[in-house]
């Protein structure tokens, strides 16, 4: 488990579901959540079933085996920025949203990402995944060498009971579907606690950092 802290949240090209806030139109057949996970909190028994989660709030992970639960903090004011689930190969990026009771958030943002990701230059396409259907995106990028290079990701989405998460690939599991299967079973595992209070679409579920965090400069990264 690893912490890192920084001063301010990094500009993604995936991070622009919160322009989703005041969208409430629903789709005839919503995609629901895959029925192995991501679950809901109602769905699981938590406290009973032996699993030892590292509770964020909003989430809950399973541990997973080889990979490493990593959450960047506002340097500011310390609320958690990213939660990544990673290794030295790849990573998997995990966000989760408050959403309407019926319809298809994932749907309406997948549009808005293919737009944004056309306006700064790079593609998105669209394509049925081990885990419904996703966005395989490109970036192009200026390498530390100053090198111009492409980042990919793939990118997938989550409709539960009035949550959305959403799950973005980095590295190997990006490239590699065939090799993705850690980091997407570590997705399948979350357990979402949505909460019973009021929230609009699109806003963006609490992280808490637990009680047994540890955090470290970026330099120790």
């Amino acid at each position: 488990m690893k912490f890192g802290r920084k001063a301010k949240a990094e500009s993604r090209p995936t991070d622009d579901v919160a322009t989703t806030a005041g969208s409430e139109a629903a789709a005839e057949t919503p995609e629901a959540a895959a029925p192995d996970g991501p679950r809901d909190i109602a769905e699981v028994d938590v406290e009973n079933d032996g699993i030892g989660r590292v509770d964020l709030g909003g989430m809950l992970l399973a541990p997973a085996d080889g990979l490493e639960l990593r959450l960047q903090v506002s340097e500011s004011d310390g609320v958690v920025q990213s939660v990544l689930l990673a290794d030295e190969q790849g990573a998997v990026e995990i966000r989760a949203f408050a959403a309407p009771k019926d319809g298809d958030l994932w749907g309406d943002v997948r549009k808005q990402m293919a737009a944004e990701m056309a306006r700064q230059g790079g593609t998105a396409t669209e394509r049925e995944g081990s885990q419904g259907t996703e966005l395989y995106c490109e970036m192009t990028v200026q390498t530390p060498d100053g090198r111009t290079g492409t980042q990919p990701s793939r990118v997938v989405g989550f409709n539960g009971p009035r949550w959305f998460l959403r799950a973005t690939y980095l590295g190997l599991p990006a490239m590699q579907v065939e090799a993705a299967e850690p980091w997407e079973s570590a997705v399948r595992n979350i357990v979402v606690r949505r909460g019973d209070g009021p929230m609009a679409p699109g806003d963006a579920l609490p992280v808490n950092l637990p009680a047994q965090a540890r955090r470290v400069s970026p330099t120790e990264e």
